[in-house]
């Protein structure tokens, strides 16, 4: 089982208790040094595997991870992604916990965002309306209520698509039409999971039962829910393994933070740190690329960069190349995977990434004008397009039927059962010609032919019943097999993938970064996706950019500042140094927690009313249930309400940046007399109980502020 690992790995594979942290680089192994760390458990019989629960963030990786378990015989482990996981549990604890059945879960919030535009009278044009949508999405996995939104938005450095207040309204009246409706969406399941593990202790004690040993992949990615949902599973064991690398943060904009990778050190001292540094997908050229882009970093993330050691032979220099304008450069573009697909590379061995999907179009007609195939990264789900519908029905009849079909006499093993069947529907032994709609049906049909010997190759002595699982399983997982065409992808879809050959395109200033990137944090964050997009390519990396938007456009534009230095001719950017190299850091288990204590586990909060804990935001900052009564001292409120436009117009500052409403009512409600007491109220932070703790104490003391205080 250890066989084939590099030493760190290894160190991976071993690290069986306790909490281990794996800083893992691009193109390092990571999902086979893990799989083979709970193959290597199972086996051993160290670990069960019913008991082993395995957390990603996509429907791909968590299959492919279940598919290498199994090839490593260690089935019965559970891989899953973050929602997975947790709708599987609430699907079955909610007769118990709530009664009835849960409630319908929709595919798409976008339908309900319009609906609840419609109708607070509000018009939002498709992009508003995703925008929208992609903010309410944010609110709720950083457990952000409706009217704290414009705060919290402020405070994040979020460009609101909308008025701040507006949108506020907008999410509470989203929330509101799912309560009529009686429906959830996909962060519902993380804060009704949690809800149920945070006040049916019982229910908690039988998940903790069922899994104790959790393996988190891509944990830079975690946002704070699903950091609180991990926690809630794990209670108060620490039989946990991550894996994750700081310099690939690129979803910030979904609520996800490095911070727990970054902070697993602090919060587990005795951890075990394994560093992986050893690239086996790029070649050396292609990593002293990648290298030198995050010599140049800033931040918390690059501080904790990892620097990478190809372990492939020598390739091409990565190359650079200025157009004039956009057409030209996708047309040289399309020229250069054309000269590539001639001299042998496979269509699907190549991709085209770009920043943003509007991009895409003027790839897709050149690549089309060049006759060369392509599939879109993140188009119709692959398991949904009718060809492949119709295949699978008639794959299934053959299983099921198959010694009645005279197609399948000659067929003498599952690849050739496969092409049989699929021969009836419109595969052929060489593709068609050209490319459209044609193309895109062979290619869908093709795919499935590859996946039939890859399944014979992986289990010799598949059958074609073995085979339809296989496709059932995927499908459910929406784990797509290999299309023979160029992929089209944007940066972010292009995460976890890798290809022989990438083309970078529009590397140009106001693109990568991104116009809108105007912090330090987010023109680092654009810097990461330039990296991630550098390391899909194992041997051929090619990057460019344009003058111009359109043919005979002023030359306004240059390349990004990110290939200053790196690209010939330019001058570079003072660096860093080397990064952090491979190794193991050792915990000790019972290490002296005091000189980096771990930060405390979050006891349930209760209603001081009724006792019920409190699980919506709002509720838990007013420490009280929504309706149960209110003992606020509504004389104190409007003192304090007063108090606050006056601060407020003295910063030059909305009221809500002072105190929101629910912290001025929760106050108003608690009186509190003390900084202790005061400082026990959600939403009075330390920077506010410096600013303002000592006038909203003289407030509820009832003593007059004098004019020098008050700010008069």
């Amino acid at each position: 089982m250890l066989e084939g690992l590099d030493p760190e790995q290894r160190e991976v594979a071993t690290a069986l208790r306790g909490p281990v942290c794996v800083l893992a680089g691009a193109g390092t192994g990571k999902t086979r040094a893990i799989t083979h760390r709970i193959a290597y458990g199972v086996r051993s019989g160290i670990l069960q595997p019913a008991s082993v629960l395995a957390v990603t963030f996509t429907n791909r990786a968590a299959g492919e991870m279940r598919g290498r378990l199994r090839q490593l015989g260690a089935q019965g482990v559970q891989a899953r992604t973050f929602h997975s996981a947790a709708l599987r549990q609430l699907q079955y604890f909610w007769p118990k916990a709530v009664g009835g059945s849960l409630p319908r879960l929709v595919d798409r919030k976008i339908q309900l965002v319009a609906d609840a535009a419609a109708a607070l009278g509000t018009r939002l044009d498709r992009g508003e309306l995703r925008d929208v949508t992609g903010e309410i999405e944010w609110c709720k996995v950083t457990q952000t209520v409706p009217a704290d939104y414009p705060y919290a938005a402020a405070k994040a450095g979020r460009e609101a698509p909308r008025d701040p207040a507006e949108i506020a309204h907008l999410y509470a009246a989203y929330e509101d039409l799912k309560r009529d409706r009686a429906v959830i969406d996909f962060e519902d399941v993380l804060l009704l999971t949690v809800a149920v593990l945070q006040d049916r202790q019982d229910i908690a004690e039988q998940v903790r039962a069922q899994y104790q040993h959790f393996v988190v992949d891509e944990y830079q990615d975690v946002s704070p829910l699903q950091q609180r949902l991990l926690d809630l599973w794990l209670g108060d064991r620490d039989d946990l393994c991550v894996v994750g690398d700081a310099s690939q943060t690129i979803y910030s904009f979904t609520g996800a933070t490095p911070d727990h990778l970054l902070d697993f050190r602090a919060r587990h001292p005795g951890a075990t740190v394994v560093k992986l540094v050893r690239d086996y997908r790029s070649t050396p050229q292609v990593v002293r690329l990648a290298n030198g882009l995050l010599a140049q970093a800033r931040g918390r993330a690059a501080d904790h960069r990892l620097e990478l050691v190809s372990q492939r032979p020598s390739g091409p220099e990565p190359g650079y190349t200025e157009y004039t304008d956009e057409p030209a450069e996708a047309e040289g573009a399309a020229r250069r995977i054309r000269e590539l697909i001639d001299a042998g590379v496979p269509a699907a061995e190549i991709a085209v990434l770009f920043r943003t999907n509007s991009q895409s179009e003027t790839y897709e007609q050149a690549l089309a004008d060049a006759g060369v195939p392509y599939q879109l990264r993140g188009a119709e789900r692959f398991f949904d397009r009718p060809e492949v519908r119709k295949a699978g029905l008639a794959l299934r009849g053959a299983a099921r039927f198959g010694g009645n079909d005279s197609l399948l006499d000659d067929a003498v093993d599952l690849p050739s059962q496969v092409r049989a069947v699929l021969s009836g529907e419109g595969w052929t032994t060489q593709p068609p010609a050209g490319s459209g709609a044609v193309r895109e049906r062979w290619e869908s049909l093709a795919a499935l032919v590859n996946l039939a010997q890859d399944l014979s190759a992986a289990r010799p002595g598949a059958t074609l019943a073995d085979f339809v699982a296989e496709l059932d399983e995927r499908a459910g997982a929406q784990h797509a097999p290999t299309v023979q065409g160029v992929t089209l992808a944007s940066l972010h879809a292009a995460k976890g993938l890798e290809w022989d050959a990438v083309f970078l395109v529009g590397v140009a200033e106001g693109m990568l970064p991104i116009s809108y990137a105007r912090t330090d944090e987010q023109i680092e964050e654009e810097r990461r996706l330039l990296y991630v997009g550098v390391t899909r390519a194992r041997e051929r990396l090619h990057v460019s950019w344009s003058l111009s938007r359109s043919p005979g456009g002023r030359h306004s534009r240059r390349a990004s500042r990110f290939l200053d230095g790196l690209r010939p001719g330019t001058t570079a950017t003072v660096g860093r140094g080397a990064g952090s190299a491979g190794g193991v850091e050792r915990g000790v288990r019972g290490a002296d927690t005091t000189a980096v204590p771990r930060r405390a586990q979050r006891s349930p909060a209760r209603c001081r009313v009724c006792g019920r804990t409190l699980t919506d935001a709002g509720e838990m900052k007013l420490m009280r249930c929504e309706d149960c009564p209110s003992d606020m001292d509504e004389g104190l409120y409007e003192r304090l309400r007063e108090w606050r436009a006056v601060q407020a117009a003295n910063s030059g500052q909305p009221d809500f940046c002072v105190f929101t409403d629910r912290t001025l009512m929760a106050i108003a409600e608690t009186r509190p007399d003390s900084s202790a007491e005061l400082s026990r109220i959600p939403g009075v932070l330390s920077r506010k109980l410096r600013s303002y703790g000592a006038e909203v104490l003289a407030i509820c003391a009832g003593q007059e502020l004098d004019g020098e205080i008050a700010g008069d």
